[in-house]
């Protein structure tokens, strides 16, 4: 696999800032010792670095890998069986669920968000680091509409820019996508008509840039004078970001704004009892709409035990206080509420071997 993300995990001691929900998780895990290895959305790699380094100062005998090819492959390969645990940007589909449960067999899937932080959207324009645009300006731009950064439905919104007549480059993901699915899903919700494309983790519109991974549209959209992108706001790097128009306000991004989103939204429906999927409200005035929710995606039971103790313990870190916290430090991410890590937590601690 491409661009993998080795997590070799040295060190001794354990976490006592951990909440207790997730310290039952690791706490009986024991003395973890072997290999896990998963993979996923890219959007996860540098919180996946800080729960490395936090998780290597429990375990000495551990080593993870994570390879970050995407939030599809991530799919794909925890539905085959090739990764006992993975990264998503976007919650099972119905059919993917059906798949994933019969993979996992007795017991069934555990998916749950472990990773939430507002999606960007970042430009290169010299001179420039913030503009306010409306969600039709967003969609229109990234359908191929609005072609210049001086066309007046940017103009009218930041009066006091001075805005080049340069033509206006959209850069998106190559790959299949949770953050194109993501930030698809945010078009399609608040401008339907205008973003009339059916959100899906490949992009709809032909003839543009592309790039792999959350990393590639960065480096792309940097490389060039009057590019624009999506992408996780924690690598953004210096791109220019936008204030994202929310009903008489515009709001820039930031990680309580994005955390904001999922508290009130509500939970899907008809799923089974460790399935947390959650549909998005894209419209609560004061929180940041462009919000990725990352999840992670395990198995109930694992036919080695093993496996099975690895996944229970690394996840049970993740969900932490100490994890979230590292997370946030590290990458920018919005420690995920209270009450929801100890749900989630409840979910991991039920792993085990059948």
């Amino acid at each position: 696999m491409v661009g993998a993300l080795a997590l070799s995990l040295a060190a001794c001691g354990q976490n006592p800032g951990a909440d207790a929900a997730a310290d039952g998780a690791s706490a009986s895990a024991g003395d973890l010792s072997g290999e896990l290895s998963g993979g996923g959305a890219s959007s996860q790699e540098s919180a996946m670095e800080a729960w490395r380094a936090g998780f290597q100062g429990q375990y000495p005998d551990v080593t993870v890998n994570y390879d970050p090819v995407g939030s599809g492959g991530g799919r794909e390969n925890f539905i085959s069986g090739a990764f006992p645990f993975a990264g998503s940007d976007a919650a099972l589909d119905d059919d993917e669920l059906a798949d994933a449960e019969a993979q996992c067999g007795e017991g069934g899937v555990i998916e749950y968000p472990a990773y939430i932080s507002p999606v960007a959207v970042a430009f290169n324009l010299e001179g420039i680091d913030s503009l306010n645009m409306t969600p039709e300006t967003i969609a229109g731009i990234f359908k191929g509409d609005i072609t210049t950064w001086d066309d007046a439905a940017i103009a009218d919104d930041n009066p006091d820019a001075d805005l080049p007549s340069t033509d206006i480059t959209v850069v998106h993901r190559s790959d299949d996508s949770g953050t194109t699915e993501n930030f698809q899903e945010y078009l399609s919700t608040v401008v339907p008509d205008v973003w009339t494309y059916e959100p899906e983790g490949i992009w709809p519109v032909d003839g543009q840039e592309s790039a792999q991974g959350t990393s590639g549209v960065v480096s792309a959209a940097q490389a060039g004078e009057g590019t624009i992108t999506y992408a996780d706001a924690s690598q953004i790097a210096d791109l220019g970001t936008v204030a994202v128009g929310v009903g008489e306000e515009f709001v820039e991004y930031s990680p309580e704004a994005a955390a904001a989103v999922i508290e009130g939204s509500p939970r899907v429906e008809g799923t089974s009892e460790h399935v947390f999927a959650y549909d998005l409200a894209r419209d609560i005035e004061g929180t940041y709409p462009i919000v990725l929710v990352s999840y992670h995606l395990a198995c109930a039971t694992y036919e080695d035990a093993e496996q099975a103790e690895l996944v229970k313990g690394f996840l049970g870190y993740v969900l932490s206080e100490e994890g979230q916290k590292a997370a946030a430090d590290s990458a920018g991410s919005a420690p995920l509420p209270t009450a929801l890590a100890e749900e989630f937590a409840g979910a991991v601690d039920a792993i085990t071997a059948g």
